[in-house]
């Protein structure tokens, strides 16, 4: 079975893949936990990795069964089809996410657009292209997923 990318309403992403887990179908909404301020606490709250998106492994036949989930609206496509996302992509993301330290990277090397080739991480060998230097961290595009990624400098 294949990987497809499923588009939901906003801020619908973990109702859609916990709904669509229920009636039987594989959902994944990748999840990081991000620190937020209100005006009386801080609370650590999961967040999507991707706004809008989750993943589904469903096979021809069920594609449409996606649409009964409320939230859900519509695949991404590419080239007139369903994006197919491959399973090793998958695991490359859950392998991102359960790794606390995921990137080293030298301070003073990447200038924005650089074209680069990640060494290190569950990403290793993708190609990216640098597309902001900020005091502490890089904003790289992954070509091949077709997302954005936000790593943190470490200096050693």
């Amino acid at each position: 079975m294949n990987w497809y990318v499923v588009y939901t309403k906003p801020k619908w992403e973990k109702k859609v893949t916990e709904r669509l887990n229920e009636i039987g179908v594989t959902a994944y909404c990748p999840l990081i936990t991000k620190v937020r301020q209100w005006s009386d606490r801080k609370k650590k709250v999961e967040v999507p990795l991707f706004n809008s998106y989750i993943f589904v492994q469903v096979n021809e036949k069920e594609r449409n069964l996606i649409f009964e989930i409320p939230g859900a609206i519509r695949y991404l496509f590419w080239l007139g089809k369903p994006a197919i996302v491959k399973e090793k992509e998958i695991q490359a993301i859950q392998d991102w996410l359960n790794i606390p330290d995921t990137f080293e990277v030298m301070v003073d090397k990447w200038q924005k657009g650089d074209k680069i080739v990640l060494e290190s991480g569950p990403f290793v060998a993708q190609s990216a292209v640098v597309q902001e230097v900020k005091h502490n961290h890089y904003v790289l595009v992954l070509e091949s997923l077709g997302c954005v990624l936000k790593v943190e400098k470490k200096i050693k």
